[in-house]
């Protein structure tokens, strides 16, 4: 039997001291003698709290996900915090999914909390990631915490942090933060002994206040009374969603719900899926499945903490299609800028905004609308930035990201699934009004501003040598950048690591003003996309294709997009991925 590395030994023998509980002790102590495999990926290094908190697999060591892990980054948290607002009472919002262990790492998050003299609310049972950012702002919180590892396999768990605008942690903060919680050595640094006074437990009053907010949203109440009977299945995939979801569509006036009776029920361990992932199309199986029997118009499924929606319709054939996360934040900008004009709301100070991954296709929208766009860098914390940052000063209208997260209205400061779901019914019914359907509303867009094609590949390159092949690999594109693809001149390169934007044709070179990130792109004469992006979190390189054509009339479509299919297959043989 192999054995664990002295170093690791000697990291797990510190946990078999007393300031661990007992049945900690007792794996751990098991783990030394039977299990050193599992020992060595326990304690082989500490668990990383990154820019946006913590990830891991649930387990004892220093590795995981447990009572010590997450006390000894919340002591860190609430140290920063303490700093950045001394003198001040403090206080902090709670709330977690469906996840095993998730209530208990957030009475965890809530002790300790409490322990430094910070006033705790924590939601009473399970709420989706969108609710905490609004119950931040509500509240008058000064941080908060989402206890979820999103869409990731059941053995995983995790803790996002959030700042006093109700939206993760941006510079400085992330960085002071991570800071704080670097110091904390053991967990004899962590006060555990809550102060149970300051915890307050939350729950309906702030749903009702959630739900009466994000029902003023609604751009067409008389379209949705008309349509009211539209067949929306949806389903949690046993997450958060379960009960907000259906009550907000309600709320927007669609009473004809069916559901996924099977993954109604919260489960952290997703029994009816292999990943409750919606950007996967096995995860919305039961879904589609239930759709074809009562021949529903639109299927709707959110992640476990509820911040991100996969969509399925029926397309001009009349089969059920997924809809990748671009040409469902289409038709939702595209629905609200023509609503928006159509009220008169449209006055020179309206903007959306949209990661750099995510289709230019938004942008010359906007541009049609005489609405302003930004560009920001992937993650949704960058355009909730963008929303404090012109706060009083312009109106954001929605935003979104080409993995399945969006935002309408700023009521929230993240992705919101919930009220995404009830926009996309909303847009559904919109079309029906017209005798359209929602895909014939994306066809719609395609034919006036351009058919817009992506792609993701993801290329996972595992160990040391798998991340020295990413750095490479990305130093031959930045320094060797391709001059056609696909038999199409490359005209401009975005290093957003040099923060250099280059006109390839004319050698000018203007500066990015977004943080560094190691992330190209290049942009093809023919307004084309390619983004090459290492993963922050996995062992990947992400390339994301882009790619624009023509599209003059629906009954082209098929064969315009396998036109399309082919040219991104050219452009990836071309980059030798």
């Amino acid at each position: 039997m192999t054995t664990a590395d002295s170093a690791i030994i000697a990291r797990a023998t510190a946990w078999l001291g007393d300031s661990f509980d007992s049945d900690t002790r007792n794996r751990v102590q098991h783990l030394i003698e039977h299990e050193p495999e599992e020992l060595t990926d326990s304690f082989y290094r500490h668990l990383e709290f990154g820019t946006g908190g913590l990830r891991g697999i649930m387990g004892v060591g220093t590795n995981r996900m447990n009572k010590y892990t997450v006390g000894m980054a919340t002591q860190g948290l609430a140290n920063y915090v303490l700093k950045a607002f001394p003198g001040i009472n403090l206080k902090a919002a709670i709330a977690y999914d469906v996840r095993n262990n998730s209530r208990y790492f957030a009475e965890i998050t809530a002790e300790v909390l409490s322990a430094n003299g910070i006033e705790v609310y924590l939601f009473d049972d399970i709420r989706p990631t969108p609710l905490l950012s609004f119950a931040i702002r509500l509240l008058g919180c000064h941080t908060g915490v989402m206890v979820t590892a999103s869409h990731n396999p059941k053995e995983y768990n995790g803790y996002k942090v959030y700042w006093n605008d109700g939206a993760q942690l941006v510079s400085p903060h992330d960085k002071n933060v991570i800071a704080e919680v670097q110091q904390i050595s053991s967990p004899a640094d962590v006060a555990f002994t809550a102060h149970q006074d300051l915890i307050h437990t939350i729950g309906e009053e702030i749903d009702n206040v959630y739900v009466a907010s994000l029902k003023t949203l609604s751009l067409s109440p008389e379209i949705n009374e008309r349509f009211s009977h539209m067949k929306i299945v949806f389903t949690p995939i046993h997450g958060t969603g379960v009960h907000l979801v259906p009550r907000l569509l309600r709320a927007f006036g669609f009473n004809n719900i069916i559901p996924i009776p099977s993954q109604d029920m919260p489960d952290g361990n997703f029994p009816t899926v292999h990943s409750p992932n919606p950007e996967e199309p096995e995860a919305l199986t039961l879904a589609l499945k239930k759709a074809k029997e009562v021949n529903a118009d639109i299927v709707l499924a959110t992640d476990p903490d509820g911040d991100r929606v996969g969509v399925a319709v029926r397309d001009h054939h009349g089969e059920f299609v997924l809809l990748n996360g671009n040409q469902t934040a289409t038709v939702i900008i595209y629905y609200l800028l023509t609503k928006w004009k159509e009220k008169g709301w449209l006055i020179g100070k309206e903007y959306i905004v949209k990661t750099i991954v995510t289709s230019e296709l938004l942008i010359e929208m906007a541009n049609k609308f005489g609405v302003e766009s930004y560009d920001v860098l992937t993650g949704f914390k960058y355009i909730a930035e963008v929303i404090r940052n012109l706060e009083g000063k312009k109106k954001f209208i929605g935003g979104g990201e080409e993995s399945y997260g969006y935002l309408v209205g700023d009521f929230s400061r993240d992705k919101d699934a919930v009220i995404a779901c009830c926009i996309i019914a909303e847009a559904a019914a919109w079309a029906a009004s017209q005798g359209k359907s929602f895909f014939e509303v994306l066809l719609d867009i395609y034919m006036e501003f351009g058919f817009y094609k992506e792609k993701l590949l993801s290329v996972t390159k595992k160990g040391k040598a798998g991340a020295e092949a990413i750095v490479a690999l990305m130093e031959r594109y930045r320094n060797n950048p391709p001059q056609r693809l696909a038999g199409t001149n490359v005209v401009g390169l975005k290093d957003y690591k040099l923060q250099q934007d280059k006109n390839l044709v004319s050698g000018s070179i203007k500066t990015i003003d977004l943080p560094t990130s190691d992330v190209l792109q290049f942009f093809l004469e023919d307004g084309s996309k390619i983004t090459i992006r290492p993963s922050g979190t996995e062992p990947k390189i992400k390339f994301y294709f882009g790619i624009k054509g023509i599209l003059t009339s629906k009954q082209e479509f098929d064969s315009i997009n396998k036109r399309m299919e082919d040219r991104i297959n050219r452009i990836i043989e071309d980059m030798k991925v």
